[in-house]
């Protein structure tokens, strides 16, 4: 028998068998004959993970015992990466012997786990380490770690980590179109920077490049030429170019697409491109029945966000405002605090507008404020009030609001909460806001502070924002906000001294302070005289200097909306105006109270005389009082004709 066993085994070894089937069966038999032959069970394993048997292989290692098991760590690594188990594969591949052998093998497993699981800082480390490895490996890895490089930086620049990137990683070159893949995967890093005409011509490009493959069979040229025809129609919407997107999403069969996440997001953007003018309740349904996975297929943690909002929007669309309410705000709920991610504030916005039923009128306010106090914290709900205020040029109360919301996260002493507070974005709202108020005091002191935060933090993730505050500072006059300035900008040019913006704002922040640090730059700028060599300076100054009014940091006299401006009525003239007639002095006195006046009828005459103006004046007499008391005037009686009464009575 162990003659036998040791004849198979040599067999084995020397055959060159590529039917995996068939070294499958010959390992079976081996074991068969000798259930401890590690070797056999090893070959075995090896031959499920080429099938993709990846459970059968696993449920092989354990049934080979402990001795398999430590022999097998890396291919026990691969079969749980392939079955989805990405965190009992990581556990697995730390444990992994980092041989001279094996080291190149466990840091591509390694990189693609990280992938695989969205760590994908973690994923260009180690294909960084790979690439810079001096020792060769095996040919054609250079170009897979070229093409897989491309491909975690892509999805780098989709989840907002572009600051992780390298400069020469982020830049497409003339190497990306040399070979399909990789010039596929540049035209994904030039979609994720919403670069979608260079995405176009990087996809025309790798369409061309795997049509004119000779390393390819028909078969396998379709396989990869579909996933490259949804992308290039992605590219060709956003473009503007409905109709030829539409064509050429047409021309793609879903159901022809291998890779199930490919196939879901295909049907999701047909749906999406054909939505117009159609029935949402019809699109709803179709979108659920196209866009479903199996088990154990998943998305991309982005690619599902997107999924999910165009879920929420169509169900906005069939009117499920409380469902699509209840649903937002549990999961906002669940998330920590800090609600800065993309994928939950876009969750506070699409419950905003199922709680006003997708209203955006000026009493939609009165039902969103109580919200704030409810979620202290979304990010979402606040910059969707501030910009129903915005829309309605009432910017005091959104500041108030957006401070109020600040000075909240500050008070909050949870890890991530400084970050929120100074984000990029809420700093850009801010300063928005200050600037329509002509706060400009204001607008450097948050400028500063937000330097002064990134600068301490990770100052790669908030260049732009050391960018902007560096310039705006700069024109301040006061020397504590030129310093702060001087400091963004050192911070941008220790990280890239070919940023140009950076090195003209450090000359300029340290001109006047210190001239031997801005000294190595000078030569990396162009000269004045160069820049300003083709201005003609007298006609300049004869045209004059365009000034534009400063904005009226006038504040509104209530919270709520400002009352639209009074219309002044059209000056109305008399019928019989003539130009140049005085017109009459009295005529603002009423009718009774004129000069001209004449009553009609005897009690109107009597009346007429009972008044000062043309009446009689009635006499008055001054009689004194009893006993020196004093003295009070009374009207005169009148006269008795005569001197005797009249008799009353008839006669």
């Amino acid at each position: 028998m162990e003659n036998s066993t040791a004849t198979l085994a040599s067999l084995l070894r020397a055959s060159t068998i590529q039917d995996h089937n068939e070294i499958l069966k010959a390992a079976n038999a081996v074991i068969r004959a000798s259930k401890q032959d590690v070797n056999a069970q090893r070959t075995r394993v090896v031959a499920l993970l080429k099938l993709d048997r990846f459970d059968d292989a696993l449920r092989a290692i354990d049934e080979g015992g402990h001795v398999l098991a430590k022999k097998c760590l890396f291919e026990k690594s691969y079969a749980l990466y392939k079955s989805g188990r990405l965190d009992d594969a990581e556990k697995a591949v730390q444990t992994e012997s980092t041989s001279a052998v094996s080291s190149r093998a466990v840091h591509h497993l390694t990189a693609q786990i990280a992938y695989r699981a969205e760590k994908f800082a973690e994923a260009i480390d180690a294909y960084r380490h790979l690439s810079r490895d001096p020792r060769c490996g095996l040919a054609g890895e250079e170009n897979d770690l070229r093409i897989n490089i491309l491909a975690t930086a892509a999805l780098l620049e989709w989840n907002g980590l572009a600051h992780k990137l390298e400069e020469q990683e982020r830049r497409p070159s003339r190497d990306h179109l040399e070979a399909f893949e990789t010039s596929y995967n540049a035209a994904c890093c030039c979609i994720a920077r919403s670069d979608f005409a260079s995405a176009s011509i990087f996809l025309k490009r790798a369409q061309d490049l795997c049509e004119a493959s000779e390393d390819l069979s028909t078969d396998e040229k379709k396989v990869e030429l579909l996933p490259i025809m949804v992308q290039h129609a992605y590219a060709l919407a956003r473009l503007g170019r409905g109709d030829e997107a539409s064509t050429l999403h047409r021309s793609i069969v879903p159901s022809e697409i291998s890779e199930a996440p490919t196939r879901v997001i295909a049907q999701n953007n047909q749906v999406a491109i054909h939505t117009v003018g159609r029935n949402p309740f019809l699109t709803q349904r179709l979108l659920r029945s196209v866009t479903s996975l199996s088990h154990g297929e998943r998305l991309f943690q982005y690619q599902a966000s997107v999924l999910r909002r165009n879920q929420y929007t169509l169900d906005l669309q069939v009117q499920k405002f409380k469902g699509v309410e209840s649903s937002a705000s549990k999961t906002i709920l669940r998330s920590p605090p800090p609600t800065m991610l993309m994928e939950t504030a876009g969750l506070g916005v699409i419950g905003a507008a199922a709680h006003v039923r997708m209203q955006t009128g000026a009493d939609v306010l009165e039902e969103l404020l109580p919200l704030v106090d409810k979620r202290p914290t979304d990010v979402g709900l606040l910059l969707t009030i501030v910009q129903l205020y915005s829309r309605n040029k009432n910017t005091g109360p959104a500041l108030s609001l957006l401070e109020a919301f600040l000075n909240r996260i500050e008070e909050l002493s949870i890890p991530g909460c400084e970050d929120l507070r100074f984000a990029p974005g809420l700093v850009a709202v801010v300063v928005a806001l200050y600037r329509a108020r002509g706060r400009q005091h204001s607008i450097r002191t948050e400028l500063r502070r937000a330097c002064t935060h990134w600068r301490s933090r990770s100052p790669e993730s908030a260049a732009s924002l050391l960018r902007e505050a560096g310039k705006q500072l700069l024109k301040s006059s006061d020397p504590a906000d030129i310093a702060s300035a001087g400091e963004a900008f050192d911070t941008l040019v220790e990280k890239s001294e070919k940023d140009r913006v950076a090195v003209t704002g450090l000359v300029a922040s340290f001109a006047n302070r210190d001239y031997t640090k801005i000294e190595p730059y000078l030569r990396s700028l162009t000269l004045v005289e160069k820049l300003v060599g083709g201005s003609d300076i007298q006609r300049l100054v004869a045209g004059g200097v365009a000034s534009f009014p400063a904005p009226s940091g006038k504040r509104p006299a209530q919270r709520g909306l400002e009352r639209p401006a009074k219309r002044r009525r059209k000056k109305r003239l008399p019928k019989n105006y003539e130009e140049g007639s005085q017109p009459d002095p009295e005529r603002w006195l009423p009718l009774r109270d004129r000069s001209t006046y004449r009553p009609k009828g005897k009690k109107g005459r009597k009346r007429a005389q009972e008044l000062t103006q043309g009446g009689v004046v009635r006499e008055e007499e001054t009689l004194e009082l009893v006993g020196g008391a004093g003295a009070v005037k009374v009207e005169k009686a009148a006269g008795v004709q005569g001197g005797k009464k009249k008799k009353g009575g008839k006669r």
